[in-house]
């Protein structure tokens, strides 16, 4: 599904918002959006183990996760959230920083299983290279699932996530609109072989297909970081005569961008369009000043809780479905 069928829903719960709801914008939209009949019953289905799953929670289990990187406002958020919600619990958890590296996160994840875990959670930084992480899970015993990323290894227990597709569809979809399907973008991806990386920009391709009379004329990694992405957004606006929008596959690198667009004495907004991806709460901002015309957000907080819910299920002995999709939420300003 595209953003503008989740437009009227997320009006709706900035209209809660300005008649006095003081939560976060996001988690409002996401409220109202749940009325879709997409809502996965799946998601629903872990959450609503809680009462089952706190008595094996209350018996000293210990869980590991390694995420990609703790260099980016989603892992913290997922990593937090994971953090307070097995507090709850009475769990144990190793939390663990990937700091970008497949081979780092192999050896924490030997690491977490000669330290005993009885479960993992695995935020793979590529998709064939932390095959190997299932593979020394699997031998151990040990229930493993992928969050966010995906590992290319059916040996998970679960996988839980968002749509990357769908992401990238939507952002490009944005962009193309706005651009009354003709102009020049350049997109700034993540890590090459993560598996957001590829879906997202599949996604991309699947509205470009649709819209001729976008160009792309820059495409390059900049690994989810926003200094990285200023240096590249710097150089592509020397390079380059014209640049309409800027197609970011997360927030940090699009935040990275709107910065280049400044000291190049230009208007994110106006004189370049931007769109990204994640719901951080430095782009929220952005969208709320105009230099961000959208970001996607995606809820790090449920993906984490929902992945200790399915891996404390497959600890008990429970049936656990393959995948767990966690709804996207388009985040813009309602005209």
């Amino acid at each position: 599904m595209g953003y503008k069928k989740r437009i009227a829903a997320l009006c709706m719960a900035q209209a809660v918002l300005a008649a006095g709801y003081t939560g976060d914008t996001a988690w409002a939209a996401e409220a109202a959006a749940s009325q879709e009949a997409e809502t996965n019953q799946a998601v629903e289905a872990a959450a609503g183990q809680e009462a089952e799953t706190n008595q094996i929670a209350d018996s000293g289990i210990k869980l590991g996760i390694t995420l990609y990187s703790l260099q980016n406002e989603y892992t913290v958020r997922f990593a937090n959230a994971a953090a307070d919600y097995a507090g709850e619990k009475g769990i144990e958890l190793q939390i663990y920083d990937g700091n970008y590296d497949a081979e780092l996160q192999i050896n924490q994840v030997k690491q977490m299983l000669e330290d005993g875990v009885d479960g993992l959670i695995l935020n793979p930084q590529e998709a064939v290279r932390c095959s190997e992480c299932v593979d020394a899970a699997v031998e151990a015993g040990v229930p493993v699932i992928a969050v966010n990323t995906r590992v290319e290894n059916d040996g998970i227990t679960s996988y839980v996530g968002s749509d990357d597709v769908e992401a990238g569809e939507m952002i490009m979809e944005r962009a193309a609109e706005a651009l009354a399907g003709k102009g020049n973008v350049v997109i700034l991806e993540g890590p090459l072989g993560q598996s957001a990386q590829l879906d997202r920009l599949q996604g991309m391709k699947n509205i470009l297909k649709e819209n001729p009379g976008i160009q792309v004329i820059g495409d390059k990694t900049a690994n989810w970081s926003r200094l990285e992405a200023q240096t590249v957004m710097a150089k592509w606006l020397d390079t380059f005569d014209r640049i309409d929008a800027v197609v970011a596959e997360n927030d940090d690198m699009a935040l990275g961008a709107v910065q280049a667009i400044k000291d190049d004495g230009r208007i994110p907004g106006e004189d370049i369009l931007v769109v990204s991806i994640d719901g951080s709460e430095d782009a929220q901002a952005a969208v709320q000043e105009g230099s961000i015309l959208m970001t996607v957000y995606q809820n790090a907080e449920k993906q984490a809780c929902v992945a200790i819910d399915v891996l404390l299920q497959a600890l008990a002995g429970e049936e656990v479905y393959p995948e767990y999709q966690v709804p996207l939420t388009p985040y813009m300003v309602c005209s």
